[in-house]
């Protein structure tokens, strides 16, 4: 039997997984689309969970304010160069431009 944790984080990866390629969006972004009650802790949580699933770019969530601040789970540079493969720039681990690059699904999923 699944647990509310695992069908939580489930939603979050679905929602992950259509933040087009060269956007990013945030947990908190995230964590309102889906109204979870303990919100963009615990789409970090899940994002942390999900290294082992490539088809969940979790490369593509960051914090609020463009911060790579998931980078450490990736090890080295990995988050920054697969968000620069996509052609987005990254400086001193926060993101260029980021309000051009920001997918928030409660807009973008109507």
């Amino acid at each position: 039997m699944a647990s509310s944790v695992d069908n939580l984080f489930d939603g979050i990866y679905q929602v992950v997984k259509l933040i087009p390629e060269g956007r990013v969006s945030s947990y908190g972004a995230i964590a309102q689309y889906l109204g979870t009650k303990s919100g963009a802790r615990l789409v970090g949580w899940a994002m942390n969970a999900c290294h082992n699933m490539p088809d969940v770019p979790a490369h593509r969530v960051v914090n609020r304010n463009g911060m790579l601040t998931g980078k450490h789970h990736f090890g080295g540079n990995v988050m920054q160069e697969r968000l620069e493969a996509e052609g987005v720039k990254v400086e001193n681990d926060k993101i260029i431009n980021f309000e051009a690059h920001f997918w928030n699904p409660s807009t973008e999923l109507l």
